[in-house]
């Protein structure tokens, strides 16, 4: 990461490395109330979009899933209770979301086949081939080079891996975006003021989605990344997606 990079936060353009701060910050503040805002900020769809990853997914015994930006582990739980014997690794750059999801993870009851690593996602703390799929929920918007992060999960992925990425997406129809932008703008800043006290963290989490790349150019990121039998398919009328590949 060069002086010269900058990158993305919300609608403001910054210093790359200023970036990762900020965005740390941001998931800090809000780690607490994470998983309450998520029910709240979807009407709780979210639960039913990360259940058709999973699908997706189709999790067999014995697999390991590396769930990268994993906060409080909500995908990597549904893969184990999947599969038996299955494994998955959480890793997230925000120690305190890790901290929210063991303390969510020890009231549930997880067996033990969930480990827990503090790692950036554009520098993945695993060997080369070593897992069977990766996933990342709501999580690539805020890496700071989305390339490279794309390239370091293709790297973990053994021959045959599977990738899939949920993500927030480009609404389909005139009336069904203005809505959505009405909603997203006036009301979600206001819960994250009132709910989790931080009206600012929201109003990033809104303008982030925004600047977030379309279907169709993630579909690029990902084949230009060494994906292979890339996909994507819409949620909701585009609010969400699932983009799919494969390290072949």
């Amino acid at each position: 990461m060069t002086a010269k990079e900058t990158a993305d936060f919300g609608y403001r353009r910054v210093a790359a490395r200023e970036h990762t701060r900020l965005v740390h910050d941001v998931f800090a503040r809000v780690a607490r109330r994470y998983d309450l805002m998520n029910d709240l900020m979807s009407g709780g769809i979210h639960r039913l979009w990360k259940a058709e990853l999973i699908d997706r997914l189709g999790p067999r015994p014995g697999q390991v899933l590396l769930d990268v930006a994993g906060g409080t582990g909500d995908i990597a739980r549904r893969f184990v209770a999947r599969a038996p014997g299955a494994h998955a690794i959480i890793c997230d750059i925000n120690t305190r979301m890790l901290e929210a999801g063991r303390a969510r993870s020890l009231d549930a009851g997880d067996g033990g086949a969930v480990r827990w690593l503090c790692g950036d996602a554009e520098a993945l703390p695993l060997a080369s081939g070593s897992v069977d799929a990766c996933t990342i929920a709501f999580g690539l918007r805020n890496v700071t080079r989305i390339p490279a992060a794309l390239a370091e999960m293709r790297r973990i992925l053994r021959p045959g891996g599977h990738f899939l990425c949920l993500e927030f997406s480009n609404v389909e129809g005139p009336l069904v975006r203005r809505a959505y932008d009405l909603y997203s703008f006036a009301v979600l800043p206001r819960l994250g003021a009132v709910i989790a006290g931080d009206r600012d963290a929201y109003q990033y989490l809104v303008e982030s989605i925004r600047r977030f790349p379309d279907r169709q150019r993630l579909v690029q990121l990902m084949r230009e990344a060494g994906f292979e039998r890339v996909t994507a398919r819409p949620l909701s009328g585009g609010i969400a997606a699932i983009h799919s590949g494969w390290r072949l």
